[in-house]
């Protein structure tokens, strides 16, 4: 390490984009939406107003801890470098200032926060490390690192722990999720099925066109842990009509289009449908008051 990232040294430098790597494993996905391109503007503005952290790398350069979102914003704003302030740590430090530095930023998506907490509680058991025989006894008056974390973060023990449960979900699985198809409460009791079964039910979905309501995945997780989830009892429970399927009356726009000029759009076909079922009500309130 050369000395001046020595340990205990800190300053704010400019750092060329090309020396700034990202963090292994990094959760938070930084995408080039509207948000970025406001980012990007005020960059070419005003500069980057907040430098970034990063710690020395072995190999050379720097593993951005904190800036990811700005890194990106730098490219798109055509700079060539960014302010960063330069921290050496180890890897449980930085990755919990990563997590730390990214959990308050809104619209997090599932996955993200899953990985992001699953990433910060390792860290933390292993900072708080394992007390030894002689001192069990000291264990009940010690504070857990799921509840420090959930003190730290906002959330309960048991909200954290369903989210991490989510990283077992296979990527397909965990992409609905991200995309609200499938609901917090079903894709944790999903999580509980292998690997295999969890391949399978994608399959079982696309071909039911459906997804599971939480007392679906409930059986099917039942079925898994006695070994008897098999692609026959799964699309047996796949192909089962929910409650507000059958509370729910639906019509497709092709249907409906016949009975409207081509100009109505999908929303002045709804009004107009709407409506007339008012003027239907009303005669027949009428005809009955006779």
């Amino acid at each position: 390490m050369a000395a001046k990232d020595a340990p205990g040294s800190e300053q704010v430098r400019e750092i060329p984009l090309s020396e700034l790597h990202p963090f292994k494993n990094h959760p938070f996905k930084v995408k080039d939406d509207d948000a970025m391109m406001e980012t990007a503007d005020s960059i070419r503005q005003y500069g980057v107003l907040v430098p970034a952290i990063a710690r020395p790398r072995e190999d050379g350069g720097y593993e951005l801890v904190s800036g990811h979102r700005r890194r990106r914003a730098c490219e798109l704003a055509e700079k060539d470098t960014m302010p960063v302030i330069v921290r050496p740590m180890d890897d449980d430090a930085a990755t919990i200032i990563m997590v730390d530095s990214n959990l308050q930023r809104e619209g997090l998506l599932p996955s993200e926060r899953a990985f992001a907490y699953k990433m910060k509680l390792e860290a933390m058991k292993r900072q708080a490390g394992r007390p030894s025989k002689k001192n069990v006894s000291q264990v009940g008056t010690q504070k857990r690192s799921d509840q420090l974390m959930a003190e730290q973060i906002g959330e309960s023990r048991n909200q954290i722990q369903r989210f991490i449960r989510l990283t077992e979900l296979i990527p397909p699985l965990l992409d609905m999720v991200d995309e609200k198809k499938i609901a917090l409460n079903p894709a944790y009791e999903l999580s509980f099925l292998t690997k295999e079964e969890q391949a399978m039910l994608v399959e079982t979905m696309d071909y039911e066109q459906a997804t599971p309501s939480l007392s679906q995945a409930q059986r099917m997780k039942k079925l898994s842990q006695i070994g008897k989830l098999t692609e026959d009892s799964m699309l047996a429970i796949m192909s089962e009509e929910k409650k507000s399927d059958l509370d729910r009356v639906t019509f497709t726009t092709d249907t409906l289009r016949k009975y409207f000029p081509k100009s109505y759009t999908p929303k002045r076909m709804e009004e107009t449908i709407i409506k007339l079922l008012e003027q239907w009500q009303r005669k027949r309130q009428q005809q009955q008051s006779r």
